[in-house]
């Protein structure tokens, strides 16, 4: 699968053309997998993580290893519908199905991502606050700018460099890991054995993590990326149009969305760890925010396992937030059938650029504003949980439609799991109806 610019693959060859032999493989192989999978991560997803490691201990860590397969398959198919069409999510909805179908899933996702792009540009100031000092607002806005920056500013192939390098900050929670007890064998039983509760509080927490490891903004952003990519790769054309290029493109989507979603998830099951085997046993089990999680680890576990989980909320903020912004751009700038791309010039994409600093603007904004970022985030989520469900059926339907995706439909095995994790979602967002009650 490598080849350089001298030497590229003919049409028909069942080596990729755009792969560096200067490289490393497996560096030049992950991309849209890799970062849809270091953005899950997020602030809010970091709260997530440690409120249900405070709370129940090792208990809901199952749970991440039984949402890992049911990512894959998601997102896999997203990245297929996008690489084999030459178009993203939104786009394939809008050639397909209303105009008004595509707003009534478009906007509702643009809406709860500026909701968590005001989290986690909150999140954000307040852990530079914890660990600088300084006004929090100012830091907020600082971090808006860089978002904007980094998308409106930036090369794209630089670009997505720059969010790949930013997914080595996840290993700060494996460092913070390594630094507290941890009960290994706690751990694995917990995830081989689990002990369920029908409790409304740690259905609600299974629940929210459901919601945080497949959410829509991610299907999004994958399917658009791979749409992206080929116009950065001369050679790479939509399998629709060059059906040679299938196999290849099809083991680099998988690789690539296999490592993306395990480390997404490796990283949350080593926050929850990390809480469950401090937090909980010192009682302290109501956590609102990453950044409480962050100040309660250093009684415990000391400043520096304060101070990484801090940088790891920064980190994750910057390759999140731009990701937020992003998606819901490329969603709503695909339904209204715009010019749409992070490789275009803004001059070329006016208003596909004017979305995403607009929907970065207003998160700044609402950490300016008198609105509880806890009871926005339980809104965002309830939004992205009732949005999150009809995407993915109309999703699985794209992707089984010969008209479409041609000989390329997705088989038996993505078919299933792809709808075992639909219907895991619909369950889900039931289950967070109740509890809501």
């Amino acid at each position: 699968m490598v080849a350089d610019s001298s030497s590229r693959s003919e049409p028909g060859s069942a080596r990729d053309p755009v792969v560096e032999p200067s490289k490393p493989r497996l560096l030049t192989l992950l991309g849209p997998g890799l970062i849809t999978g270091a953005s899950d991560d997020d602030p809010s997803g970091i709260a997530t993580y440690s409120q249900a490691g405070a709370q129940f201990g090792h208990g809901a860590s199952w749970s991440l290893v039984l949402t890992y397969p049911l990512m894959v398959a998601i997102q896999i198919i997203s990245a297929r519908v996008g690489r084999t069409t030459g178009r993203g999510l939104a786009g394939n909805i809008a050639r397909c199905y209303p105009r008004w179908v595509a707003y009534a899933v478009t906007i509702p996702l643009l809406v709860a991502n500026i909701i968590n792009i005001g989290a986690d540009l909150g999140a954000m100031g307040d852990a530079l606050k914890m660990l600088a000092g300084g006004p929090a607002h100012i830091y907020v806005a600082f971090f808006g700018a860089i978002c904007i920056g980094l998308q409106v500013l930036m090369e794209y192939k630089r670009y997505v460099a720059v969010l790949k390098w930013l997914s080595l900050v996840l290993l700060a929670y494996v460092a913070a890991l390594f630094v507290v007890k941890v009960d290994w064998l706690t751990v694995a039983t917990s995830i081989v054995l689990p002990r369920l509760s029908f409790d409304a509080d740690y259905l609600s927490i299974v629940v929210a993590i459901f919601g945080t490891t497949i959410s829509p903004y991610l299907f999004f952003w994958q399917a658009s990326q791979e749409a992206e990519d080929l116009k950065e790769k001369p050679r790479e054309e939509p399998l629709v149009e060059h059906p040679e290029q299938a196999k290849p493109a099809r083991k680099r989507i998988q690789l690539d969305t296999a490592v993306g979603m395990a480390i997404s998830n490796l990283i949350a099951l080593a926050i929850v760890t990390t809480t469950a085997s401090t937090l909980n046993p010192a009682g302290l089990t109501d956590i609102q925010s990453s950044v409480d999680a962050a100040k309660a680890l250093e009684p415990i576990a000391g400043s520096f396992a304060k101070a990484i989980f801090a940088i790891g909320i920064l980190g994750t903020g910057i390759l999140a937030v731009p990701v937020l912004a992003g998606s819901a751009a490329y969603a709503i700038g695909e339904a209204a059938k715009w010019p749409v791309g992070l490789s275009r010039e803004p001059r070329e994409a006016k208003a596909f650029y004017l979305a995403v600093s607009v929907a970065t603007a207003i998160g700044v904004a609402l950490n300016f504003t008198s609105v509880d970022p806890i009871k926005a985030l339980v809104w965002s989520a309830m939004i992205n949980g009732v949005v999150a469900v009809p995407i993915m059926v109309i999703l699985m339907l794209l992707a089984a439609d010969p008209k479409i995706m041609k000989q390329f439909v997705i088989g038996r095995a993505l078919k299933v799991l792809g709808w075992i994790a639909t219907a895991a979602m619909a369950v889900a967002v039931i289950g967070m109806a109740i509890t809501a009650i």
